[in-house]
């Protein structure tokens, strides 16, 4: 039962904590164009070095 005691606690942090690194992506916009990076890689550019 002292397990449960120990463990709940971390779990709902970890928890908390995804969802707070999810938020902040959210927020800093990494969501924002998902098609376009979807599309990039089709195209052929070839460097021109």
């Amino acid at each position: 039962m002292t397990g449960l005691a120990f463990l709940i606690p971390i779990a709902l942090g970890m928890g908390a904590l995804g969802l707070a690194a999810f938020m902040w992506s959210m927020k800093a916009g990494q969501y924002e164009d998902m098609d376009g990076a979807a599309n990039r890689i089709l195209i052929d550019e070839e460097d021109e070095a």
